[in-house]
């Protein structure tokens, strides 16, 4: 079917504000691929470019820039050189696109591009540099799309880009997560995340730390051994007593807590490894020197990379992930604000919320 000259799509207004309006339909390039949007969901970046607190720089005029970096759809049209994918396949999006030019890049570590944010470049961040997928249509290149399998819905593809960045976190250890003990701070969609799959690749034990009850237990669900709610036993404590006094081979800081980079160190053993994957609000103190005398090796990511987003289809594809549990509210694109709303002030549980953007026309949901 011939494609519309307009579409609907979200764009980015004054600071905390956020509106559908109708926008041109983007074009492919040469090496592009144009998504029919089905499925986009909300993160914690998303309320920060709400906010405008994102961008150092104010941000993109109010009514030009469209955001999302979490989506899955259907090809409708592709470039001229573009052969890896076709028309009707369904595909979810990699937010990170580097340059392919700097030595990061040219080392796979395209996430952390010396070239962010400067297009002429070839970098692209899907919603965070250029326009993303809280639209009827999105605009992506081709090395950026990773097609579903059958078995894999909308809802599930969509958070599959959150797990992208777990798999990214525990690509930075030197040894595979089999038989080891795992400490996860911070119950939000990527700590659950990452306790699910923590435990589907074969830690002996995972423990997970937080401070609400109802995220917890899905932790628990999600193959968390232990569980502790930060607010009514010392996590520290809980967690080295679990590891007969040990401490853990692996912790995950996922909730950006400014204290919670210190209890992470204090979690892990000696010549553990300690991964910062939450983004903080303020400056974070911590007893480095704790690390140093402990040989305790502390690595960062930022998004999913090198790759991890296809390793966590992969899983998916076996059976092994349910990414469609996390997903707790549903709302159109015209209902936007009230989505952010939900979201930002987790309303009756959200954990992820998700814009159904367009009707299936069929695939799976």
């Amino acid at each position: 079917m011939p494609l519309p000259e307009t579409m609907q799509a979200v764009v980015l207004g004054e600071p905390g504000t956020i509106a559908t309006t109708t926008l041109p339909l983007p074009r492919p390039g040469p090496e592009d691929v144009l998504v029919h949007v089905r499925r986009a969901s909300l993160c914690g970046t998303d309320l920060k470019i709400r906010s405008r607190r994102f961008f150092p720089d104010g941000g993109p005029q109010p009514g030009t820039f469209v955001p999302g970096h979490e989506y899955a759809g259907v090809v409708v049209a592709v470039g001229e050189t573009v052969d890896e994918l076709r028309v009707g396949d369904r595909v979810v999006t990699e937010a990170h696109r580097g340059c392919m030019r700097c030595t990061n890049c040219l080392s796979g570590r395209y996430t952390d591009c010396l070239n962010y944010g400067r297009r002429h470049t070839g970098h692209r961040a899907q919603g965070m540099t250029v326009n993303g997928g809280f639209a009827e249509y999105a605009l992506n290149h081709v090395s950026t799309l990773h097609r579903l399998p059958d078995s894999v819905g909308f809802d599930a593809a969509v958070v599959l880009s959150t797990v992208g960045t777990v798999m990214h976190a525990y690509d930075t250890l030197d040894s595979l997560l089999v038989g080891a003990d795992v400490a996860i701070v911070g119950p939000g969609p990527i700590g659950l995340l990452a306790t699910q799959v923590a435990s589907e690749l074969g830690a002996r034990s995972v423990a997970l730390v937080g401070t609400r009850e109802a995220r917890l237990a899905v932790g628990a669900r999600f193959g968390a051994d232990l569980v502790v709610n930060s607010r009514r036993q010392d996590a520290v404590t809980a967690v080295r007593e679990a590891t007969r006094g040990v401490g853990a081979d692996v912790v995950l800081e996922c909730s950006g807590a400014p204290s919670a980079v210190d209890d992470a160190l204090r979690m892990a053993k000696r010549s553990g490894r300690v991964v910062l994957v939450g983004f903080f609000e303020e400056p974070v103190r911590a007893d480095l020197n704790h690390a140093v005398m402990n040989g305790i090796s502390i690595d960062t990511v930022r998004g999913e990379g090198a790759g991890s987003l296809a390793r966590a289809i992969a899983l998916a594809a076996r059976g092994r992930l349910r990414t469609e549990e996390l997903v707790t509210h549903h709302f159109a694109l015209k209902d936007v604000s009230e989505a952010f709303d939900t979201y930002a002030e987790r309303r009756d549980g959200a954990i992820k919320v998700m814009l159904d953007v367009s009707e299936d026309g069929g695939e799976l949901g």
